[in-house]
């Protein structure tokens, strides 16, 4: 690691002296341990990695969070130091029973803004998966907070006699509700990208609804042709669905908002100030611009984590959503459609097998990158099969999280750490699915109108749509003409001449086929 520097201003830094040193030896009340001279990371965290030999990387996004809640946290305990001394004119009564100097305050502040800002993540060395209900989350940011302080005190990194990890970086905390109230934070500020992604795929996809309004295409239930459609009438499904999760989307923010901050270790604000209880959450508020709120009810914030249940409940709605979606898109675009032809991709895409069957490709999706290391030419729809990895990714996601939550055992719950990795892993897969959908698919999809409209009228599908004026044998005895002989509806009609040509050709016009129902009046009129 190289060694941290100073991030405030020179003048507000004493000289550093290089230590000669290679590594500073620390102690908890365990025993002794080694660590580097020039970590910002201490026993604490040290301890942690090595009993967690996880692999996995902690969200960048959380350990930001928890950078503002200390900001605020500090915020509020200097605030309280000010008011002491004004109440009472004595300095030794004020921050933690005189423990701290309220001059070192700007230096905690600061070093929270840094962490804040993502600085010295590279510090950050608890991994993903952990046991103790956060506590090494905690320790392992109070350590970095207090060895940056030291740093811009022009101090060595572990001179804790002089900002220590716990005394003073911890001041008014406890893991128990630091950490859950900094996830909230990183959960509501994914959540607010995770609206503008999902917003913004939306208006994409609006487009190509508004475009191929009345652009006819076969419609099928159980993967068999069944009634005449419309590609606008299939993107509307999609834009409805899109729009249903913006909205629930846009509500976990009042599901989520309760905040433990100021509860201490299970919600009874021990050892806390009344004052740093009813005020700490102000702070958060006007550093995060988020509407983060005080529980009434302190104990259960601490010991009850059924709203992140909630929020991903809410949120894996969104991920069936895609892979329905992508999978419908990678279906109508698949070779499977169109493998009994070798049709340019520009021309009509229709052919006859010798069963009188129809083989097609609906749609045409961007080529993103080559699809095989041995077939020359081969392209993948990579993008719908990573929106379909994600989601299942989110499904599973959201049985840890249950199953997790329900593991709380009386006033805590010793598994938060996982749960908010994978909450905040699904958020995350979410907003990418979203990004990549939007850029690398929806942008460039083509679809093929002219030769689905032909492939639709060539479909004994679309005698379906004759049931009013034929009724369903004369209906059934045109479908199984076209079957048979592999022509076309005004083809089988004219050789049938159920229909006059003008009524059929009205009949079968867009806004004839995709009206919502029929009236007694329209099937006696005159052609």
């Amino acid at each position: 690691m190289q060694n941290a520097k100073c991030k405030m201003q020179p003048a507000d830094c004493k000289t550093l002296n290089p230590s000669i040193m290679s590594t500073r030896i620390e102690q908890d009340f365990i025993g002794e341990l080694e660590i580097p001279a020039d970590a910002l990371y201490g026993i604490h965290a040290a301890r942690a990695k090595a009993n967690f030999p996880d692999q996995t990387i902690f969200h960048i996004e959380w350990f930001k969070a928890m950078g503002l809640v200390k900001k605020a946290c500090y915020q509020t305990a200097e605030a309280y130091e000010k008011a002491m001394i004004e109440k009472y004119f004595d300095h030794a009564v004020s921050g933690v029973a005189g423990q701290l100097s309220d001059s070192h305050f700007p230096y905690l502040i600061h070093a929270a803004a840094e962490i804040a800002d993502g600085d010295h993540f590279d510090a950050f060395i608890v991994p993903a998966v952990s046991g103790g209900a956060g506590t090494s989350i905690n320790m392992n940011v109070n350590e970095i907070i207090a060895n940056v302080a030291l740093l811009n005190l022009g101090e060595q990194p572990g001179s804790y006699h002089i900002v220590d990890p716990i005394e003073h970086a911890n001041i008014f905390q406890s893991t128990n509700d630091v950490v859950p109230t900094a996830l909230k934070v990183a959960t509501m500020f994914l959540l607010q990208d995770l609206e503008k992604s999902i917003n913004s795929m939306r208006f994409v996809v609006e487009q190509i609804e508004t475009a191929h309004q009345n652009d006819l295409r076969i419609g099928y239930t159980q993967m068999q042709e069944a009634v005449p459609t419309s590609f606008g009438k299939l993107f509307s499904t999609y834009s409805e669905a899109l729009s249903r999760d913006w909205w629930r989307v846009s509500k976990c923010f009042e599901r989520i908002k309760m905040v433990n901050l100021g509860g201490s270790a299970i919600g009874t604000g021990m050892a806390v100030p009344r004052y740093f209880i009813m005020e700490a959450i102000g702070h958060l508020q006007q550093l995060t611009g988020l509407p983060v709120t005080r529980s009434e009810n302190l104990a259960d914030a601490t010991c009850n984590l059924d709203s992140f249940v909630e929020i991903h409940a809410t949120i894996k709605a969104h991920a069936v959503n895609l892979e329905k979606m992508v999978s419908d898109i990678r279906l109508l675009a698949s070779d499977l459609t169109s493998s009994f032809t070798n049709v340019p991709r520009h021309a009509s895409r229709v052919t006859r097998h010798e069963n009188g069957a129809t083989r097609h490709t609906s749609l045409s999706i961007p080529q993103c990158q080559v699809g095989s290391s041995i077939m020359p030419g081969k392209v993948n729809p990579v993008i719908p099969e990573f929106v379909i990895s994600a989601a299942h990714r989110i499904y599973s996601n959201d049985q840890l999280i249950s199953s997790l939550c329900a593991q709380g055992c009386l006033e805590l719950n010793a598994y938060l750490p996982v749960i908010g990795h994978a909450l905040l892993d699904s958020l995350k897969l979410l907003i990418a699915c979203d990004t990549t959908l939007k850029k690398n698919l929806m942008e460039g999809l083509l679809v093929f109108s002219e030769q689905s409209r032909e492939l639709l009228f060539r479909s004994p599908s679309i005698t379906t749509a004759l049931l009013p004026a034929l009724g369903y044998h004369k209906a059934s005895e045109l479908a199984k003409f076209m079957k048979t002989n592999g022509i076309d509806v005004f083809e089988a009609n004219r050789n049938l001449k159920l229909l006059t040509e003008e009524k059929l050709e009205k009949l079968l016009l867009p806004e004839n086929l995709l009206k919502l129902g029929f009236t007694a009046s329209e099937m006696t009129r005159d052609a």
